[in-house]
């Protein structure tokens, strides 16, 4: 009895064994695949990662779509404020192409060794407007109105890394308003933040970028240019990319007619000759 009890328990073990060897053989084909298509995605299939100023969010929408449509390439878009993108460029961020709204971060990567040589170029010049809540009235029309004690909150772009923030400081500097105006400013982490603001009432005027501005049902004006610094917005293809091909075609479409277009539809104005 004790020898039959033995022999059913390793035969009993041995199929053990066997069904596991056959699972833990599923599982590393499984695995295999997987890990093979995954590599196979990221050398074939990946979307061309490109990092964008906030401001450029609705017309780069409309680039990229033109951009598919001609190449068959998928571009990703990733918006934030041009200091704190060029921040995780500096820190590693796997991008491939990147658009500022200042061209010294573009000087300050190239610095960095971290472009590609000779691809750094402007793409167009970037206005301020002064865009007005939905639920103000009667607007304002001139920076100076905004003392008016009918305005609580003023939306800018964090002027520590937004450039269209550091380019409003400028004009309320320029009219000798800034102190007087700092205890109502709320900051946006970038221009995109800024005109939310604005669009749900959580501040009654912004100074954004027409960018965003000119497609809104906000009433705005355009504010002078001579008052602030110009917004002279660069690019430049990144050391780190592997599709500088896809990235340069990015950027043929974008300077090209058809770009150019979209960025005049969006108010952003040629770039200046250096």
């Amino acid at each position: 009895m004790q020898s039959s009890f033995w022999k059913g328990h390793e035969m009993h073990q041995r199929m053990i064994v066997a069904v596991s060897a056959i699972v833990l053989g599923v599982a590393t084909t499984v695995a295999l695949t997987f890990a093979a298509t995954t590599q196979q995605r990221d050398q074939r299939g990946q979307a061309l990662q490109v990092a964008a100023a906030a401001d450029l969010r609705l017309a780069l929408t409309d680039v990229a779509r033109l951009y598919k449509d001609q190449t068959g390439h998928e571009a990703t878009l990733i918006f934030g404020s041009t200091g704190q993108l060029t921040q995780q460029i500096e820190q590693g961020a796997p991008f491939d192409l990147f658009l500022a709204a200042n061209e010294s971060f573009i000087e300050r990567l190239k610095t960095g060794g971290l472009t590609v040589p000779g691809t750094e170029t402007r793409y167009a010049r970037g206005r301020l407007a002064l865009a007005n809540s939905p639920n103000l009235d009667p607007p304002v029309t001139s920076l100076d109105q905004l003392t008016a004690d009918s305005i609580r909150y003023i939306a800018i772009a964090n002027p520590e890394h937004a450039p269209y923030g550091t380019a409003a400081q400028d004009a309320l500097e320029a009219l000798q308003l800034w102190g007087v105006l700092r205890p109502r400013l709320v900051y946006g982490e970038n221009i995109q933040q800024a005109m939310q603001y604005v669009q749900t009432g959580q501040a009654d005027v912004g100074i954004v970028a027409v960018s965003l501005a000119l497609p809104s049902t906000l009433r705005w004006t355009i504010v002078p240019q001579d008052l602030h610094r110009p917004l002279d917005q660069a690019l430049a293809i990144l050391k780190r990319t592997r599709k500088e091909e896809e990235a340069r075609a990015f950027v043929r479409l974008l300077l090209g007619a058809e770009g150019r277009a979209i960025l005049e539809k969006y108010g952003f104005e040629p770039p200046a000759t250096r």
